[in-house]
Protein backbone atom coordinates (compact mmCIF):
# COMPACT_ATOMS: atom_id res chain seq x y z
CA UNK A 1 0.00 0.00 0.00
CA UNK A 2 3.03 2.32 0.19
CA UNK A 3 6.77 2.38 -0.57
CA UNK A 4 7.53 2.46 3.17
CA UNK A 5 5.53 -0.74 3.72
CA UNK A 6 7.28 -2.42 0.79
CA UNK A 7 10.72 -1.51 2.15
CA UNK A 8 9.74 -2.85 5.56
CA UNK A 9 8.73 -6.16 3.98
CA UNK A 10 12.03 -6.29 2.10
CA UNK A 11 13.90 -5.85 5.38
CA UNK A 12 12.05 -8.78 6.92
CA UNK A 13 12.09 -11.56 4.32
CA UNK A 14 14.00 -12.68 1.21
CA UNK A 15 12.55 -11.33 -2.03
CA UNK A 16 13.57 -12.09 -5.62
CA UNK A 17 11.55 -9.53 -7.57
CA UNK A 18 9.86 -6.18 -6.93
CA UNK A 19 7.29 -4.68 -9.32
CA UNK A 20 7.27 -0.91 -8.78
CA UNK A 21 4.89 1.63 -10.21
CA UNK A 22 6.88 4.67 -11.36
CA UNK A 23 4.77 7.85 -10.90
CA UNK A 24 4.42 10.30 -13.77
CA UNK A 25 5.45 13.00 -11.33
CA UNK A 26 8.56 11.40 -9.80
CA UNK A 27 8.41 13.18 -6.43
CA UNK A 28 9.81 10.81 -3.79
CA UNK A 29 9.79 7.85 -6.18
CA UNK A 30 13.42 8.10 -7.34
CA UNK A 31 14.66 8.56 -3.78
CA UNK A 32 12.78 5.52 -2.51
CA UNK A 33 13.87 3.43 -5.48
CA UNK A 34 17.45 4.54 -4.97
CA UNK A 35 17.21 3.36 -1.38
CA UNK A 36 15.84 0.03 -2.53
CA UNK A 37 18.74 -0.44 -4.96
CA UNK A 38 21.24 0.59 -2.29
CA UNK A 39 19.90 -1.55 0.57
CA UNK A 40 18.80 -4.53 -1.52
CA UNK A 41 21.16 -4.68 -4.50
CA UNK A 42 20.40 -8.34 -5.25
CA UNK A 43 16.67 -7.78 -5.73
CA UNK A 44 15.48 -7.50 -9.35
CA UNK A 45 13.06 -4.68 -10.22
CA UNK A 46 10.41 -4.19 -12.85
CA UNK A 47 9.46 -0.52 -13.13
CA UNK A 48 6.09 0.33 -14.69
CA UNK A 49 6.01 3.92 -15.98
CA UNK A 50 3.03 5.98 -17.11
CA UNK A 51 4.95 8.15 -19.60
CA UNK A 52 7.79 6.87 -21.81
CA UNK A 53 10.00 9.87 -21.01
CA UNK A 54 9.55 9.44 -17.26
CA UNK A 55 10.15 5.70 -17.49
CA UNK A 56 13.31 6.17 -19.54
CA UNK A 57 14.57 8.86 -17.17
CA UNK A 58 13.91 6.64 -14.17
CA UNK A 59 15.59 3.72 -15.89
CA UNK A 60 18.69 5.80 -16.59
CA UNK A 61 18.88 7.40 -13.15
CA UNK A 62 17.92 4.45 -10.98
CA UNK A 63 19.42 1.56 -12.95
CA UNK A 64 16.23 -0.48 -13.10
CA UNK A 65 16.55 -3.95 -14.56
CA UNK A 66 13.36 -3.76 -16.61
CA UNK A 67 10.94 -0.91 -17.45
CA UNK A 68 7.45 -1.36 -18.88
CA UNK A 69 5.17 1.45 -20.15
CA UNK A 70 1.57 1.64 -19.02
CA UNK A 71 -0.82 0.22 -19.90
CA UNK A 72 0.82 -3.19 -19.37
CA UNK A 73 -0.85 -6.41 -20.45
CA UNK A 74 -0.78 -9.30 -18.00
CA UNK A 75 1.09 -11.47 -20.52
CA UNK A 76 3.75 -8.77 -20.97
CA UNK A 77 4.26 -8.48 -17.21
CA UNK A 78 4.41 -12.25 -16.79
CA UNK A 79 6.96 -12.56 -19.60
CA UNK A 80 9.15 -9.80 -18.12
CA UNK A 81 9.01 -11.43 -14.70
CA UNK A 82 9.79 -14.85 -16.17
CA UNK A 83 12.80 -13.57 -18.09
CA UNK A 84 14.14 -11.71 -15.06
CA UNK A 85 13.76 -14.75 -12.82
CA UNK A 86 15.36 -17.03 -15.42
CA UNK A 87 18.23 -14.58 -15.80
CA UNK A 88 18.46 -14.41 -12.01
CA UNK A 89 18.78 -18.19 -11.82
CA UNK A 90 21.42 -18.19 -14.54
CA UNK A 91 23.42 -15.48 -12.77
CA UNK A 92 23.08 -17.39 -9.49
CA UNK A 93 24.19 -20.65 -11.10
CA UNK A 94 27.16 -18.94 -12.76
CA UNK A 95 28.11 -17.29 -9.50
CA UNK A 96 27.94 -20.61 -7.65
CA UNK A 97 30.00 -22.24 -10.39
CA UNK A 98 32.58 -19.47 -10.13
CA UNK A 99 32.66 -19.82 -6.34
CA UNK A 100 33.04 -23.57 -6.70
CA UNK A 101 35.97 -23.13 -9.08
CA UNK A 102 37.59 -20.62 -6.71
CA UNK A 103 37.03 -22.98 -3.79
CA UNK A 104 38.63 -25.85 -5.69
CA UNK A 105 41.60 -23.65 -6.58
CA UNK A 106 42.02 -22.65 -2.93
CA UNK A 107 41.83 -26.30 -1.89
CA UNK A 108 45.11 -26.92 -3.68
CA UNK A 109 46.88 -25.81 -0.50
CA UNK A 110 45.84 -29.16 1.00
CA UNK A 111 47.60 -31.24 -1.65
CA UNK A 112 51.18 -30.90 -0.28
CA UNK A 113 50.12 -32.04 3.22
CA UNK A 114 52.03 -35.30 3.77
CA UNK A 115 51.70 -35.24 7.55
CA UNK A 116 48.14 -36.10 8.70
CA UNK A 117 48.39 -33.58 11.53
CA UNK A 118 48.83 -30.75 8.99
CA UNK A 119 45.55 -31.40 7.20
CA UNK A 120 43.17 -30.28 9.95
CA UNK A 121 44.70 -26.85 10.78
CA UNK A 122 45.13 -26.11 7.06
CA UNK A 123 41.50 -27.04 6.39
CA UNK A 124 40.44 -24.77 9.29
CA UNK A 125 42.42 -21.83 7.88
CA UNK A 126 40.98 -22.48 4.43
CA UNK A 127 37.39 -22.55 5.68
CA UNK A 128 37.78 -19.39 7.74
CA UNK A 129 39.11 -17.56 4.68
CA UNK A 130 36.44 -18.84 2.29
CA UNK A 131 33.56 -18.23 4.71
CA UNK A 132 34.86 -14.87 5.99
CA UNK A 133 34.78 -15.99 9.63
CA UNK A 134 37.56 -15.56 12.16
CA UNK A 135 36.93 -18.12 14.94
CA UNK A 136 37.31 -21.88 14.67
CA UNK A 137 38.64 -25.04 16.31
CA UNK A 138 40.15 -28.17 14.77
CA UNK A 139 40.11 -31.31 16.92
CA UNK A 140 41.82 -34.41 15.61
CA UNK A 141 42.68 -37.82 16.93
CA UNK A 142 46.09 -39.04 15.82
CA UNK A 143 46.78 -42.69 15.03
CA UNK A 144 50.29 -42.22 16.42
CA UNK A 145 51.08 -42.08 20.17
CA UNK A 146 50.55 -38.30 19.97
CA UNK A 147 46.86 -38.92 20.70
CA UNK A 148 44.33 -36.10 20.43
CA UNK A 149 45.34 -32.60 19.36
CA UNK A 150 43.59 -29.25 18.90
CA UNK A 151 44.22 -26.11 16.86
CA UNK A 152 42.60 -22.74 17.63
CA UNK A 153 41.96 -19.65 15.55
CA UNK A 154 40.46 -16.40 16.82
CA UNK A 155 40.65 -17.28 20.53
CA UNK A 156 42.87 -15.69 23.14
CA UNK A 157 45.73 -17.72 24.54
CA UNK A 158 43.92 -18.08 27.86
CA UNK A 159 40.68 -19.20 26.18
CA UNK A 160 42.54 -21.71 24.01
CA UNK A 161 44.35 -23.10 27.04
CA UNK A 162 41.15 -23.60 29.03
CA UNK A 163 39.28 -25.11 26.07
CA UNK A 164 42.22 -27.41 25.38
CA UNK A 165 42.23 -28.64 28.98
CA UNK A 166 38.51 -29.39 28.83
CA UNK A 167 38.21 -30.92 25.35
CA UNK A 168 41.60 -32.59 25.39
CA UNK A 169 41.54 -34.21 28.81
CA UNK A 170 38.33 -33.89 30.82
CA UNK A 171 35.53 -34.10 28.24
CA UNK A 172 37.00 -35.37 24.95
CA UNK A 173 34.72 -35.35 21.90
CA UNK A 174 34.71 -38.32 19.55
CA UNK A 175 35.16 -36.84 16.03
CA UNK A 176 33.72 -39.96 14.39
CA UNK A 177 30.23 -39.20 15.72
CA UNK A 178 29.79 -36.54 13.03
CA UNK A 179 28.87 -37.90 9.59
CA UNK A 180 28.57 -34.85 7.35
CA UNK A 181 28.81 -31.06 7.20
CA UNK A 182 26.07 -29.68 9.42
CA UNK A 183 25.20 -26.66 11.58
CA UNK A 184 25.52 -27.30 15.32
CA UNK A 185 23.67 -25.14 17.87
CA UNK A 186 24.05 -27.30 20.96
CA UNK A 187 25.83 -30.37 22.25
CA UNK A 188 29.17 -31.30 23.84
CA UNK A 189 31.12 -28.54 22.09
CA UNK A 190 28.77 -25.77 23.22
CA UNK A 191 28.67 -27.21 26.73
CA UNK A 192 32.46 -27.27 26.89
CA UNK A 193 32.77 -23.71 25.58
CA UNK A 194 30.14 -22.46 27.99
CA UNK A 195 31.97 -24.18 30.86
CA UNK A 196 35.09 -22.10 30.20
CA UNK A 197 33.12 -18.86 29.68
CA UNK A 198 33.15 -18.75 25.86
CA UNK A 199 29.77 -18.09 24.28
CA UNK A 200 28.92 -19.05 20.70
CA UNK A 201 25.60 -19.16 18.89
CA UNK A 202 26.15 -21.81 16.26
CA UNK A 203 29.00 -23.58 14.52
CA UNK A 204 29.47 -25.43 11.27
CA UNK A 205 30.80 -28.94 11.92
CA UNK A 206 33.05 -30.29 9.16
CA UNK A 207 34.20 -33.88 9.85
CA UNK A 208 37.41 -35.09 8.18
CA UNK A 209 38.22 -38.79 8.44
CA UNK A 210 40.84 -40.94 6.79
CA UNK A 211 40.87 -44.58 5.75
CA UNK A 212 42.81 -45.72 8.81
CA UNK A 213 42.64 -44.39 12.37
CA UNK A 214 43.04 -40.69 11.59
CA UNK A 215 39.87 -38.73 12.33
CA UNK A 216 39.07 -35.15 13.16
CA UNK A 217 36.50 -32.39 13.00
CA UNK A 218 36.71 -28.71 12.19
CA UNK A 219 34.28 -26.23 13.72
CA UNK A 220 33.79 -22.78 12.21
CA UNK A 221 31.77 -20.37 14.36
CA UNK A 222 29.14 -18.15 12.75
CA UNK A 223 30.27 -14.85 14.33
CA UNK A 224 26.58 -13.81 14.65
CA UNK A 225 26.05 -14.31 10.89
CA UNK A 226 24.10 -17.50 10.09
CA UNK A 227 25.58 -19.81 7.50
CA UNK A 228 23.95 -19.89 4.08
CA UNK A 229 23.37 -22.98 1.98
CA UNK A 230 26.05 -21.77 -0.44
CA UNK A 231 28.52 -21.64 2.45
CA UNK A 232 27.53 -25.16 3.49
CA UNK A 233 28.20 -26.33 -0.07
CA UNK A 234 31.57 -24.60 0.02
CA UNK A 235 32.42 -26.40 3.27
CA UNK A 236 31.44 -29.73 1.70
CA UNK A 237 33.91 -29.14 -1.13
CA UNK A 238 36.68 -28.32 1.35
CA UNK A 239 35.79 -31.39 3.42
CA UNK A 240 36.05 -33.65 0.39
CA UNK A 241 39.45 -32.27 -0.60
CA UNK A 242 40.63 -32.47 3.02
CA UNK A 243 39.58 -36.12 3.19
CA UNK A 244 41.50 -36.86 0.00
CA UNK A 245 44.55 -35.05 1.37
CA UNK A 246 44.26 -36.99 4.64
CA UNK A 247 44.10 -40.32 2.81
CA UNK A 248 47.15 -39.40 0.75
CA UNK A 249 49.00 -38.38 3.91
CA UNK A 250 48.03 -41.68 5.56
CA UNK A 251 49.36 -43.64 2.59
CA UNK A 252 52.57 -41.63 2.60
CA UNK A 253 53.02 -42.09 6.35
CA UNK A 254 52.33 -45.80 6.00
CA UNK A 255 54.97 -46.13 3.27
CA UNK A 256 57.42 -44.10 5.34
CA UNK A 257 56.73 -46.20 8.40
CA UNK A 258 57.35 -49.38 6.43
CA UNK A 259 60.73 -47.98 5.43
CA UNK A 260 61.45 -47.51 9.14
CA UNK A 261 60.29 -50.99 10.21
CA UNK A 262 62.68 -53.86 10.82
CA UNK A 263 61.75 -56.88 8.68
CA UNK A 264 62.52 -59.49 11.35
CA UNK A 265 61.10 -57.98 14.54
CA UNK A 266 58.50 -55.60 12.99
CA UNK A 267 59.56 -52.81 15.32
CA UNK A 268 61.44 -49.63 14.32
CA UNK A 269 64.86 -50.00 12.73
CA UNK A 270 68.06 -48.05 13.31
CA UNK A 271 67.20 -45.53 10.56
CA UNK A 272 64.09 -44.47 12.44
CA UNK A 273 65.94 -44.54 15.76
CA UNK A 274 68.60 -42.08 14.58
CA UNK A 275 65.99 -39.73 13.11
CA UNK A 276 63.69 -39.86 16.10
CA UNK A 277 66.53 -39.42 18.59
CA UNK A 278 67.32 -36.09 16.92
CA UNK A 279 63.68 -35.04 17.25
CA UNK A 280 63.43 -36.09 20.89
CA UNK A 281 66.68 -34.29 21.77
CA UNK A 282 65.33 -31.08 20.21
CA UNK A 283 62.08 -31.47 22.17
CA UNK A 284 64.02 -32.21 25.36
CA UNK A 285 66.16 -29.10 24.91
CA UNK A 286 63.13 -26.95 24.09
CA UNK A 287 61.16 -27.92 27.19
CA UNK A 288 64.05 -28.68 29.53
CA UNK A 289 62.97 -32.28 30.11
CA UNK A 290 65.28 -35.29 30.51
CA UNK A 291 65.71 -37.95 27.83
CA UNK A 292 67.18 -41.36 28.66
CA UNK A 293 68.52 -44.08 26.36
CA UNK A 294 68.71 -47.80 27.04
CA UNK A 295 71.09 -49.97 25.01
CA UNK A 296 70.16 -53.65 25.31
CA UNK A 297 72.12 -56.67 24.07
CA UNK A 298 71.17 -60.32 24.46
CA UNK A 299 73.81 -62.37 26.24
CA UNK A 300 75.40 -65.13 24.15
CA UNK A 301 72.59 -65.07 21.59
CA UNK A 302 74.89 -66.69 19.03
CA UNK A 303 74.51 -69.92 20.98
CA UNK A 304 70.74 -69.79 20.37
CA UNK A 305 71.26 -69.59 16.60
CA UNK A 306 73.91 -72.30 16.67
CA UNK A 307 71.77 -74.72 18.73
CA UNK A 308 68.24 -74.05 17.51
CA UNK A 309 68.82 -72.54 14.07
CA UNK A 310 68.23 -69.10 12.62
CA UNK A 311 64.45 -69.56 12.21
CA UNK A 312 64.06 -70.07 15.94
CA UNK A 313 66.53 -67.24 16.51
CA UNK A 314 64.45 -64.83 14.41
CA UNK A 315 61.22 -65.90 16.12
CA UNK A 316 62.87 -65.38 19.49
CA UNK A 317 63.85 -61.84 18.51
CA UNK A 318 60.25 -61.16 17.47
CA UNK A 319 58.92 -62.51 20.76
CA UNK A 320 61.48 -60.48 22.68
CA UNK A 321 60.42 -57.34 20.79
CA UNK A 322 56.78 -57.85 21.83
CA UNK A 323 57.90 -58.40 25.41
CA UNK A 324 59.94 -55.18 25.39
CA UNK A 325 57.01 -53.22 23.94
CA UNK A 326 54.94 -54.21 26.97
CA UNK A 327 57.67 -52.86 29.26
CA UNK A 328 57.61 -49.28 27.90
CA UNK A 329 55.03 -46.56 27.30
CA UNK A 330 53.47 -45.65 23.96
CA UNK A 331 55.40 -42.38 23.90
CA UNK A 332 58.71 -44.23 24.20
CA UNK A 333 60.58 -45.61 21.18
CA UNK A 334 61.79 -49.20 20.85
CA UNK A 335 64.07 -50.00 17.92
CA UNK A 336 66.26 -52.84 16.77
CA UNK A 337 69.75 -51.39 16.54
CA UNK A 338 71.13 -54.41 14.71
CA UNK A 339 71.68 -58.12 15.28
CA UNK A 340 70.51 -58.86 18.83
CA UNK A 341 70.92 -55.25 20.02
CA UNK A 342 67.94 -53.06 20.87
CA UNK A 343 67.58 -49.40 21.86
CA UNK A 344 64.84 -47.70 23.87
CA UNK A 345 64.27 -43.93 24.07
CA UNK A 346 62.54 -42.97 27.32
CA UNK A 347 61.08 -39.46 26.99
CA UNK A 348 60.69 -37.21 30.04
CA UNK A 349 62.60 -39.80 32.09
CA UNK A 350 65.44 -38.87 34.50
CA UNK A 351 68.45 -41.15 34.94
CA UNK A 352 67.45 -42.85 38.18
CA UNK A 353 64.00 -43.70 36.81
CA UNK A 354 65.60 -45.04 33.62
CA UNK A 355 67.84 -47.33 35.70
CA UNK A 356 64.76 -48.64 37.51
CA UNK A 357 63.00 -49.32 34.19
CA UNK A 358 66.11 -51.03 32.82
CA UNK A 359 66.31 -53.30 35.87
CA UNK A 360 62.63 -54.20 35.51
CA UNK A 361 63.23 -55.10 31.84
CA UNK A 362 66.28 -57.19 32.78
CA UNK A 363 64.31 -59.18 35.35
CA UNK A 364 61.35 -59.63 32.97
CA UNK A 365 63.58 -61.09 30.25
CA UNK A 366 65.37 -63.33 32.74
CA UNK A 367 62.04 -64.69 34.08
CA UNK A 368 60.47 -65.31 30.66
CA UNK A 369 60.51 -68.68 28.87
CA UNK A 370 60.79 -68.32 25.09
CA UNK A 371 59.49 -70.94 22.67
CA UNK A 372 62.18 -72.86 20.78
CA UNK A 373 60.00 -74.70 18.29
CA UNK A 374 60.23 -78.46 18.62
CA UNK A 375 63.16 -78.04 21.00
CA UNK A 376 60.95 -76.90 23.87
CA UNK A 377 61.70 -73.60 25.61
CA UNK A 378 64.76 -71.49 26.29
CA UNK A 379 65.82 -68.75 28.67
CA UNK A 380 67.59 -65.52 27.81
CA UNK A 381 69.43 -62.85 29.74
CA UNK A 382 70.17 -59.32 28.66
CA UNK A 383 72.75 -56.63 29.45
CA UNK A 384 71.62 -53.00 29.50
CA UNK A 385 73.45 -49.68 29.42
CA UNK A 386 71.72 -46.45 30.45
CA UNK A 387 72.61 -42.86 29.51
CA UNK A 388 70.67 -39.63 29.98
CA UNK A 389 70.58 -36.23 28.30
CA UNK A 390 72.27 -33.93 29.20
CA UNK A 391 74.45 -35.65 31.84
CA UNK A 392 76.08 -38.16 29.49
CA UNK A 393 75.82 -36.39 26.13
CA UNK A 394 74.32 -33.20 24.74
CA UNK A 395 73.55 -34.50 21.25
CA UNK A 396 72.67 -37.73 19.49
CA UNK A 397 75.98 -39.50 18.84
CA UNK A 398 77.63 -38.90 22.24
CA UNK A 399 74.41 -39.91 24.01
CA UNK A 400 74.01 -43.17 22.08
CA UNK A 401 77.72 -43.88 22.43
CA UNK A 402 77.56 -43.41 26.20
CA UNK A 403 74.66 -45.89 26.48
CA UNK A 404 76.51 -48.35 24.21
CA UNK A 405 79.65 -48.17 26.33
CA UNK A 406 77.62 -48.65 29.49
CA UNK A 407 76.10 -51.77 27.94
CA UNK A 408 79.57 -53.17 27.15
CA UNK A 409 80.60 -52.46 30.73
CA UNK A 410 77.64 -54.60 31.85
CA UNK A 411 78.94 -57.36 29.57
CA UNK A 412 82.44 -57.10 31.00
CA UNK A 413 81.14 -57.32 34.57
CA UNK A 414 79.54 -60.69 33.94
CA UNK A 415 76.42 -59.97 31.77
CA UNK A 416 72.76 -59.98 32.83
CA UNK A 417 73.00 -56.65 34.58
CA UNK A 418 72.33 -52.90 34.20
CA UNK A 419 75.11 -50.32 34.10
CA UNK A 420 74.95 -46.54 34.10
CA UNK A 421 76.99 -44.36 31.79
CA UNK A 422 77.98 -42.53 34.93
CA UNK A 423 80.08 -45.55 35.93
CA UNK A 424 82.37 -45.22 32.91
Amino acid sequence: DSPATALKILDGEPVDLVVWGVPADPGDGPRLLSRLRREHPTVDVIGIGAVPDAAELWQEDQGAVWVLIRPVAELELRQAARQLLERRKLVHDNRRLGEHVRTVERCRVLVPCLEPGEVYPNALDLLLGLLSRHRGIALFRRASPLGQALAFRGFSEDEASRIHALLGDQKPIDPTRFEGVEPVRSGPLHAALEAVGVRVESAMAVPIQGDREEAGIVWVFDDARPFTEDEMDCARVVAEYARSALRNAERYQNAKERAFIDDVTEIYNVRYLLSNTENEIQRSNRYGTPLSVLFLDLDRFKLVNDRYGHLVGSQTLRNLSQLLLKCVRQVDTLARYGGDEFTILLVDTPHETALTIAERIRRTVEDTLFEAGGEGQLRLTISIGVATLPEHGDNRDPLLDAADKAMYRAKSLGRNRVCSAGEI
